[in-house]
């Protein structure tokens, strides 16, 4: 293994490793400071760790740490990310989650508010935000986001809408256990949290493209050269105004490359006509760029 990370550009190690010390950060503050005081169970693994730590006092006799149980319950989830996503994004997930649970177990927790609706916004929020950061950077933060990220392959659907059906165990089992009052304020940090993913992480958010052009070999070779999207060619077409002969180029893109897309068209054919419709449903083939 050490043969392998001396094989990564020392850039991309420096960047990941940042990005997985930002987003421990973000995810301690967000257990300790708002999710453990309000009684708010987060989202995904940290919520089930909350909820193995609150139960572990009546059954082993003393409360194991969130920080603990965090850890253990993403260690099978690690043997599926080495399998179905990616080594090397396994490794610096492991490096993710342990940073997490070390950042938790020294980072004291703290009553900001007793305001369980605070609790659950601000929770959620830095919760989201730290999520959605890692995601973006190509990283996990562990958990269900693996489960998540392995389904989106298959179906399709936005990492945060896929964690949003996940978590919905967790609602019920912090307001059976708890009070149903929880349930409702751990809905409300988790809505928060799923929402900021989908807001940063845009990479799933999928965007049809028509081009009208009249140079359709320059546009062709410059999104071919800055992204990895088939193109259809439509020739032939005519103009109702001035009826002269134009091209459209028909591609999808995420959101994430729209700015190169911009980009691509202002040097290929900045007087192209550019049309764009959001968060349309692909059925067939479309390349997800690895997470490796």
């Amino acid at each position: 293994m050490k043969k392998k990370i001396a094989e990564w550009p020392y850039h991309d190690f420096a960047t990941r490793l940042s990005v997985s010390v930002v987003y421990a950060f973000l995810a301690a503050i967000a257990v300790n400071f708002f999710y453990q005081p309000g009684n708010i169970y987060s989202s995904g693994i940290t919520g089930f760790a909350q909820i193995l730590t609150t139960l572990s006092k009546g059954f082993v006799g003393y409360t194991v740490p969130v920080s603990v149980t965090l850890f253990l319950l993403n260690v099978p989830l690690f043997v599926l990310a080495w399998f179905k996503i990616g080594h090397k994004f396994t490794i610096f997930t492991f490096i993710t989650v342990f940073l997490t649970s070390f950042f938790i177990h020294i980072i004291p927790v703290t009553k900001l508010t007793g305001d369980p609706i605070i609790c659950a916004v601000f929770g959620g929020t830095i919760m989201g935000v730290g999520i959605g950061f890692s995601l973006r950077n190509g990283l996990s933060s562990g958990g269900l986001d693996i489960l998540s990220m392995t389904i989106r392959k298959k179906t399709g659907k936005s990492v945060g809408s896929i964690s949003i059906i996940f978590n919905v165990i967790i609602m019920f089992v912090a307001g059976l256990l708890f009070g149903w009052q929880y349930m409702f304020y751990s809905a409300l940090a988790i809505f928060m949290s799923g929402k900021l993913t989908d807001a940063l992480f845009t990479k799933q958010r999928k965007m049809q493209v028509m081009i009208v052009t009249k140079y359709p070999d320059e546009v062709i070779d410059g999104i071919q050269d800055q992204m990895r999207r088939g193109i259809t060619i439509i020739h032939g077409a005519e103009g109702a105004y001035k009826h002269d002969r134009q091209t459209i180029l028909f591609t999808v893109v995420t959101r994430f490359e729209l700015p190169m897309l911009e980009s691509v068209m202002k040097e290929s054919d900045p007087h192209a006509f550019v049309s764009i419709s959001e968060n349309v449903q692909i059925l067939g083939r479309f390349y997800e760029e690895s997470m490796d």
